[in-house]
């Protein structure tokens, strides 16, 4: 038996272990110490997203319409991957502006305006209040279908039971006592709440555990596995139908809206902008969110289809409620431990919701609706109070049972008569409302306060008209005619085919008529309106939010007088002393600033207290209470923008000053690496005049020492001595060219040249070199060629230098050098080919750099210098020709070079 002191029991322990999870996250933070900076925590957050809607409601769903269900995840998962850049720019907008809500930052976005807040929130709480009755009816439902254990009925209506006869009421008033726990202890600068963050990761862990616990007992132990169950589902007609995906249009335009809603809703959900945003302790979580939460949301929902499969089979007659098969399923088969798992882990889906929405909810009330009244009242004289702390504390708690009152309220005359999915989308449907003025507004600086709030009022209005009024005809709390001929009986204004538009279900047609008439106007107020200087402040800073990153002290847009007492003294009424000493304390550690001093005027320090402002009371209210304390003149739109102006120019000659240092520290490596390449050069020259010069002394001492020496053996001598001065000449010449053709100081002899002429000439010159290494020479000229303008002497020397090159890489067993002269389009191209062992990609890329080795000999190859290929390369380049290398590693080397056939008119005669 499953007794229901022992649900109660086991309900109070858990939400108690929620509690110590929030008291140690908020302790740990005190000190420093978060525990919830951590990317996977981040992610599990996010996953407050799955409600009692995702636990109870998608099976209800998959068990009405198939893989339809799937839409509501599709589009969190597009969002998060595919838009985390705007994730990213919200993320890093919150933060440099201390944003702490959505409405907070709708209305800072539009020059900081209290009215536009407002809107947002009564949006945002309307919307919401459907959301909130789904979590309650969820809780209700199970925890009256546990009560009866072990048997299963319908539950019966409650709309008739006494408000203190209904146990959704006393779920709603134990649920606000434990928000209030968990999110109104104190009152945060920062608005940030790292124990409930913490309790809700926690939360996101057991959900999971449930129902992953409940699908595989169901899935692998009631049937044997997967296959077994979609054999069984496929017997039945009616299920077999829920295997197949829509065909038409009408479906597909329901799956389109039902995506399009979940994407906005994973932003603009106030519980979601308050975990995902506002609570994000690091942007850079993001980074893993984006596959960590998809992955969390394919785990949660792998088992949907296997339960509504089971439900539909095991209770397809029974009437009892889709929505509850997780739950009767376990039940049926008397699984007491299961059971309990479920109801905790349905409960926790649901607490989770209720507890971050209400909080993120009574912080906009307090913030941006009751704030701005009570500091417009001159008789509550507000700012002249001690402690407001508790009085906005107080706000917010009273915020909470509202809200939650409200939901209760419409879950007793209207939310039993709808599934938790329909009820779900109509809160879906309300927040999309926010999305052109805030993602149009951090993209475009044209968007105004007035389209902004033009647009809020027509989109909502809309979506009020088309699904708030008929959920409460459906409920019969207005008429019925309302919804089948409209009001005063004008069929072309009936809700659900508003203006004739009869093709889509009735969430596919509030979207399309809201999201219309909100972009619209949205648009046309924007372009039509002009806005006030405070707005094209704000424009600036959030659609450029990268480009004042860091300088948002520098950046302050403000000018006037303020005395640091009265700002103190002020920041103590809502922060309280230490916070305020704190806080003041590391903003004159940053700024350098000596507190006694008098400071009578600061902008930056002005700037900081309001943004410290903002984090408890809201951006809207905290500009109130800042001009109420300081004497501040009014900046005209021109100033503001010669501002935003010099801010710009200064943040680009800052990029100016880095890049020019950068190009110091390039210039630094570069002389670096050309004195090091002088020391190569010097080390290679010398290396090169070293080796002749050795065998010219030793030969002239044996001379010398042994006078006998046969005449042949004398003759064979002053051979190799000969030859040896011969190099030692070449290399000489070599080195005083290359210094020539560095410095510009080449006298160059242009004259017409044939190229066959010149091909000829150092073939010949080079003749003794190849027969003395047995090299086997190819030559292959055409006939005649046309001439060309270029100095002869400089280009037979680049010749001579390729093919000595050719000879020293050759084969030394069977050496082949192949020489080719021949047409290439309107340019001659001479190549000359070794047969050596070629050359590798990388020693390609290099191989013409001055000073280089051609050949490394750390990798057992021939030595050889750069020098040689160097001087050709710039002979060849004054020719307005190109040197290029081609190789395969092991089968010789080609270098080559083309030469253009029409006159070198441009080439100097030095």
């Amino acid at each position: 038996m499953l007794a229901t002191e022992t649900v109660i029991f086991v309900s109070l322990c858990y939400i108690g272990v929620l509690f110590g999870i929030a008291y140690y996250g908020d302790k740990r933070a005190d000190i420093g110490r978060s525990i919830i900076s951590n990317p996977y925590i981040y992610a599990l957050s996010l996953a407050v997203y799955c409600t009692a809607w995702t636990f109870y409601g998608s099976v209800g769903r998959a068990a009405s319409a198939g893989p339809a269900f799937l839409t509501i995840y599709l589009g969190p998962t597009l969002m998060v991957t595919l838009g985390w850049l705007v994730l990213k720019k919200i993320v890093r907008i919150s933060k440099i502006h201390r944003i702490t809500s959505i409405a907070d930052f709708i209305g800072s976005r539009y020059g900081k305006s209290m009215t536009l807040g407002g809107v947002v929130t009564v949006i945002a709480v309307l919307g919401i209040i459907p959301y909130i009755s789904l979590q309650l009816k969820a809780i209700s439902s199970s925890f009256l279908l546990i009560h009866q254990y072990p048997s299963l009925k319908p539950l019966s209506s409650q709309s008739s039971i006494g408000l203190w006869s209904d146990t959704t009421f006393y779920v709603a008033l134990f649920l606000a006592v434990f928000a209030i726990l968990f999110g109104t202890r104190n009152l945060e600068a920062t608005e940030r709440h790292e124990g409930l963050v913490a309790a809700i990761a926690f939360e996101s862990i057991v959900k999971l555990v449930a129902f992953l616990a409940v699908g595989t007992f169901i899935t692998f132990f009631i049937y044997n596995g997967f296959a077994d169950l979609s054999q069984k589902a496929l017997s039945s007609p009616e299920l077999r139908l829920l295997m197949t995906l829509p065909k038409d249009a009408g479906a597909f335009s329901s799956w389109f809206a039902h995506i399009f809603l979940s994407m906005m809703a994973i932003v603009f959900l106030p519980r979601q902008f308050q975990v995902m945003v506002v609570e994000n302790v690091n942007e850079a979580h993001l980074n893993k969110a984006i596959w960590l939460f998809p992955l969390y949301l394919v785990a949660i929902n792998i088992f949907v289809l296997p339960v509504a499969f089971a439900g539909m089979l095991s209770f397809g007659s029974s009437g009892l409620d889709a929505d509850m098969f997780v739950l009767t399923l376990p039940m049926a088969n008397k699984q007491v431990f299961l059971t309990l798992l479920v109801f905790i882990g349905g409960m926790s889906a649901a607490t989770g919701m209720v507890i971050v929405e209400t909080v993120a909810l009574s912080t906009m009330i307090c913030n941006d609706l009751v704030m701005p009244v009570l500091l417009h009242m001159p008789s509550l004289k507000l700012a002249q109070r001690e402690d407001l702390s508790s009085i906005l504390l107080s706000i917010r708690r009273l915020g909470i049972i509202l809200v939650l009152l409200m939901g209760y309220a419409y879950f007793h005359y209207a939310g039993e008569y709808y599934t938790l999915v329909s009820i779900g989308l109509t809160s879906f449907a309300a927040v999309a409302q926010f999305a052109p003025a805030l993602l149009i507004g951090i993209f475009w600086k044209g968007g105004t306060r007035t389209g902004a709030l033009l647009g809020l009022v027509a989109g909502f209005s809309v979506w009020f008209y088309t699904l708030f009024l008929p959920s409460l005809a459906g409920a019969g709390l207005i008429p019925q005619d309302f919804l089948e001929h409209g009001p005063f009986g004008i069929d072309f204004l009936k809700p659900f085919e508003l203006f004739g538009l009869d093709a889509f279900d009735r969430i596919t047609h509030a979207v399309f008529w809201s999201m219309l008439a909100n972009l619209g106007c949205y648009v046309a107020g924007s372009l039509f309106s002009r806005p006030s200087a405070m707005e094209h402040t704000q424009a600036a800073m959030f659609v450029d939010v990268y480009r004042y990153v860091g300088r948002v002290h520098d950046s302050s847009v403000w000018r006037g007088t303020a005395y640091l007492p009265d700002l103190v003294s002020m920041l103590e009424r809502f922060l309280g002393r230490e916070r305020t000493e704190a806080a003041l304390d590391n903003y004159a550690m940053d700024y350098g600033i000596n507190w006694d001093q008098s400071l009578t005027r600061d902008p930056g320090l002005v700037n900081h207290i309001e943004k410290l402002l903002a984090g408890a009371i809201g951006s809207a209210s905290a500009r109130v209470m800042v001009a109420s304390v300081v004497k501040e003149e009014p900046l005209g739109i021109e100033e503001v923008m010669d501002i935003l102006n010099e801010t710009r120019q200064a943040i680009v000659y800052s990029r100016e000053l880095e890049r020019a240092s950068a190009e110091l520290r390039a210039a630094n490596q570069r002389l670096q690496e050309l004195d090091r390449l002088k020391d190569e050069f010097i080390s290679t020259v010398s290396h090169e005049l070293r080796t002749p010069l050795t065998a010219i002394r030793s030969l002239a001492e044996i001379l010398h020492d042994y006078p006998d020496t046969t005449p042949d053996r004398q003759r064979e001598f002053s051979s190799i001595i000969i030859r040896e001065t011969q190099r030692l000449t070449r290399l000489i010449t070599q080195v005083l060219d290359f210094q020539k053709l560095e410095s510009g100081r080449m006298r160059w002899a242009i004259t017409t040249v044939d190229l066959r002429d010149v091909v000829e000439e150092a073939v010949s010159a080079t003749g003794q070199l190849v027969a003395d290494k047995r090299i086997r020479m190819q030559v292959n000229l055409p006939d005649a060629s046309r001439p060309i303008l270029g100095d002869r002497d400089q280009l037979i020397q680049a010749m001579v230098n390729l093919i000595s090159n050719a000879v020293k890489f050759c084969d030394p067993d069977r050496g082949q050098i192949e020489i080719r002269l021949e047409y290439v389009a309107d340019r001659l191209r001479v190549s000359v080919k070794d047969n050596g062992i070629g050359i590798s990609e990388a020693d390609q890329k290099q191989i013409f750099n001055k000073f280089q080795q051609v050949m490394d000999p750390t990798r057992g190859r021939p030595p050889g210098t750069g020098l040689g290929l160097s001087i050709t390369r710039q002979i060849i380049r004054h020719h307005h020709g190109e040197l290029k290398v081609g190789s395969t590693p092991g089968k010789g080397a080609t270098f080559y070079f083309s030469m253009p056939l029409k006159p070198i008119s441009a080439i100097p005669a030095q």
